[in-house]
């Protein structure tokens, strides 16, 4: 009897990596997640949530965070344990390109006769690639499958007599190989226009978890029980094209196929929030600026919020007025801004398709801060057209002038790499030339094949006309070392604290010279030999390397979940599966 019909996997972004000397370095300091991003893709509870409504039972298992949590968790012996029908494997983000298809690999050796269907941008973009590895048999491509997979569910669910084989070719966005080895790639013509066929219930993982017993293997990310963050879903699409991104409007037309963003309506969208309420102390992420559909749209959707007693993370993609401030803070007196103008310099804002002015920027954080808001964080990234080293570190010297300007301790700036990957589909991946980048890998193999490198540095997949990959590596650890000092004298960090991130950097940039001089004189096997001989130095360097990595986190009341809500879900779960079965033996 297999324990669902669907069991979502998340893969590390190396498959091995616990037994791998990899320097990850800052890649993932600014995300919640561990260099390995064991975070999954917030489409994993839609789809799930649609499945179980149309009857089709599904199970998601974290691999990623299973294996960051306890180097005991045998991956290979999970999955050859876990029976199902069909196993779904998302590589949704690049930097899972080795880690999701060694899965694959794992589930085809112990259960050669159940599909593996694989999702998300990245899979969608190489999707014709995709499909050609052997432990691969269809690919959902877009950003909303949740409809097509229910089709391609109830075909491979239905019983072999009743199965048709021409089905295949009407499901859309599916690409898939038939008998011949034929790939065929349908039509992209599942793209809905709103987000509110969606259930963006929480609920559903509490029920999910109660069935299955297994509590660890669903939480999104490793350290999420400490720190409950729920996202909340505004948008799919973007009216915006942030050269780098993978999910901008020019992106979105070619892997996608969306003409216009879809919305979360204003009303379900607050919804969402006191549902994860109902579960969650932690705060609620908004991703999306609210304010993409316009203004009436996100003023009704402060409207539908008021009342709403957490915390409530908005990202900004443009500056905000001192009246819309006035507005987010009476509905969210708890509200807490992210905005990433990414560099101080307009000129290099402006090649980033980002054309709004430093007083910009100061308006809004003062605007926030004068209104009551609980966080200001602001992001700044190395590896951008027209930036130079020099440009990275006035960046720093920026942040001390609005550190001095704004000294309340609630101001927050950060600095990370554009890394590992330049995004396919961005405007950067695809018109290198025009925005000044030499990008480096092209298929989905010569990412897999990258991210076995010793170093995030030898990683990345681009240079620029104004920094080579040493550059950028070593002027994002000179910027992190700069900003941590200045943190430190503003009090926002304590000393000791500010001492040992400063120890981090000064290792991590030890040992990437001493990784450098390996490469340079070693052959391939002396070469894992001395690697494996610095791989505790290299794994205690992979953590908070630029920042500590709990300055992101907000601080919460002392209870993380609503243990009495929690409890009545289990059991109201229970009790409705028992009723069920007792229905249907009747």
């Amino acid at each position: 009897m297999s324990s669902a019909d669907l069991i979502f996997l998340h893969a590390p972004t190396v498959y091995d990596f616990r037994k791998r000397p990899t320097l990850w370095g800052p890649t993932s300091d600014l995300v919640p997640s561990e260099p390995v991003f064991d975070m999954y893709p917030v489409g994993f509870s839609t789809m799930a949530s649609y499945l179980q409504k149309a009857g089709i039972r599904t199970r998601i298992a974290n691999l990623a965070a299973a294996m960051v949590r306890s180097e005991r968790f045998d991956a290979e012996r999970f999955i050859a344990r876990r029976g199902a029908q069909v196993f779904g494997i998302d590589l949704h983000w690049l930097p899972h390109a080795h880690g999701a298809l060694a899965v694959a690999e794992l589930v085809k050796r112990h259960h050669p006769e159940a599909p593996v269907l694989f999702g998300g941008f990245s899979s969608s973009y190489f999707h014709d690639e995709l499909i050609r590895y052997p432990q691969v048999d269809y690919v959902l491509r877009g950003d909303s499958t949740e409809e097509p997979l229910r089709r391609l569910m109830e075909h491979l669910l239905a019983p072999p007599s009743a199965a048709d084989p021409a089905v295949l070719s009407q499901i859309p966005n599916l690409t898939w190989q038939d008998e011949d080895g034929t790939v065929h790639a349908n039509p992209q013509a599942y793209v809905p226009p709103s987000l509110d066929h969606l259930d963006m219930d929480y609920r559903q993982m509490v029920r999910s978890v109660v069935r299955s017993g297994d509590f660890f293997n669903h939480v999104p990310f490793d350290h999420w029980m400490d720190y409950p963050v729920m996202a909340a879903l505004s948008v799919r699409g973007c009216r915006n094209n942030c050269g780098y991104c993978g999910g901008s409007a020019y992106a979105s037309r070619m892997i996608s196929e969306r003409g216009a963003p879809a919305y979360r309506s204003p009303e379900k969208l607050a919804e969402d929030l006191f549902r994860m309420y109902e579960i969650s102390r932690g705060p609620a992420f908004i991703l999306g600026d609210i304010r993409q559909a316009g203004m009436d749209h996100a003023r009704r959707f402060l409207e539908a919020v008021k009342g709403y007693p957490g915390q409530a993370m908005l990202e900004v993609f443009t500056p905000m007025s001192r009246a819309f401030a006035e507005e987010l803070a009476e509905a969210l007196p708890n509200f807490v801004i992210e905005f990433s103008p990414e560099s101080h310099d307009p000129a290099v804002r402006r090649a980033l398709h980002k054309s709004f002015s430093n007083e910009g920027v100061e308006r809004t954080i003062e605007a926030c801060l004068d209104v009551g808001c609980r966080r200001f964080d602001l992001f700044f990234m190395t590896g951008l057209p027209r930036q130079t080293k020099t440009s990275v570190l006035e960046g720093v010297d920026y942040c001390e002038e609005l550190l001095t300007r704004f000294d309340d301790g609630r101001f927050i700036p950060f600095v990370g790499p554009l890394a590992p990957f330049v995004d396919p589909g961005s405007l950067f991946y695809e018109k290198p030339d025009e925005y000044g980048y030499d990008i480096r890998y092209r298929t989905l193999e010569e990412h897999r094949q990258a991210l076995l490198a010793p170093t995030w540095k030898h990683i990345l997949n681009y240079e620029t006309r104004w920094m080579s990959r040493d550059d950028i590596a070593a002027v994002t650890y000179e910027a992190g070392r700069r900003l941590n000092a200045l943190k430190a004298r503003f009090g926002l960090v304590e000393p000791e604290i500010a001492a040992e991130t400063e120890a981090r950097i000064e290792r991590a940039v030890s040992l990437m010279a001493r990784i450098d001089a390996l490469m340079a004189r070693c052959g391939p096997e002396e070469l894992e030999r001395e690697l494996q001989a610095l791989k505790r130095e290299i794994d205690q360097a992979n953590t908070s390397t630029v920042c500590e990595k709990t300055e992101l986190d907000l601080p919460f009341d002392i209870t993380a979940f609503n243990w009495p809500n929690l409890v009545r879900m289990g059991v109201e779960d229970v009790w409705t599966g028992l009723r069920e079965t007792v229905v249907g033996r009747e």
